[in-house]
């Protein structure tokens, strides 16, 4: 069995043999599986991510999606294969927490729109409430937020997609940096051009 089976599944399989797509991915896979393991380059994806999307299902198969934020790298590293995250405070729908009381498959997605890049990501989750040392690691004192409880994720598969169709987008930070450097560099421009100014009209007079 290959780690990406947990996504291509027989009925998945069956409908890309029947679209054309089959022979492709297999070539794909053989040459390289997705990995259950979090990497030195996920690593450095997650600690710059302030936000993700969160996938969960109930019994009855019902999905849901959940986004899930927080400052910069709260999604934490515990070892090879297990990320936690502190839980805030939110709207109390606790619908994500109840989802998993009967399943505890879960889907993660993360987005960089500025690099066009997404990471998909497959696991077992599940919620720690009476551990407040875990809580404590897993909690940012400067940022707002009221932490209630941890999520463990044991990651069990994850693959990057391709930046097709992904808008570049960027923060309002960036958006702020990058407008702070060209404010100074017309500032610098503005001053030079008055200097040449009263220059030329000394030069003139």
């Amino acid at each position: 069995m290959k780690v990406s089976d947990i996504a291509f599944t027989e009925a998945v399989k069956a409908q890309q043999q029947r679209l054309g797509s089959r022979a492709v991915y297999e070539k794909a896979i053989d040459r390289k599986d997705w990995s259950n393991e979090i990497t030195p380059d996920l690593a450095a994806f997650l600690a710059e991510r302030e936000s993700f999307y969160l996938a969960t299902s109930n019994a009855a198969g019902q999905p849901y999606i959940q986004h899930r934020g927080g400052p910069k790298g709260f999604l934490k590293i515990i070892d090879a294969q297990t990320l936690a995250f502190a839980d805030f405070a939110g709207n109390r729908q606790y619908i994500s927490i109840g989802n998993l009381t009967e399943s505890d498959k879960v889907a993660l997605f993360f987005m960089d729109y500025a690099n066009q890049t997404r990471i998909k990501l497959w696991g077992r989750a599940r919620v720690v409430e009476d551990d407040p040392e875990l809580l404590e690691k897993l909690t940012d004192l400067s940022y707002r937020g009221r932490p209630e409880r941890a999520f463990l994720i044991e990651v069990e598969a994850w693959d990057a997609n391709c930046p097709q169709h992904i808008p570049q987008l960027y923060s309002e930070e960036v958006v702020r940096q990058v407008s702070a450097k060209l404010a100074a560099r017309v500032a610098a421009l503005e001053a030079e051009n008055a200097e040449l100014k009263a220059w030329m009209g000394k030069s003139g007079g």
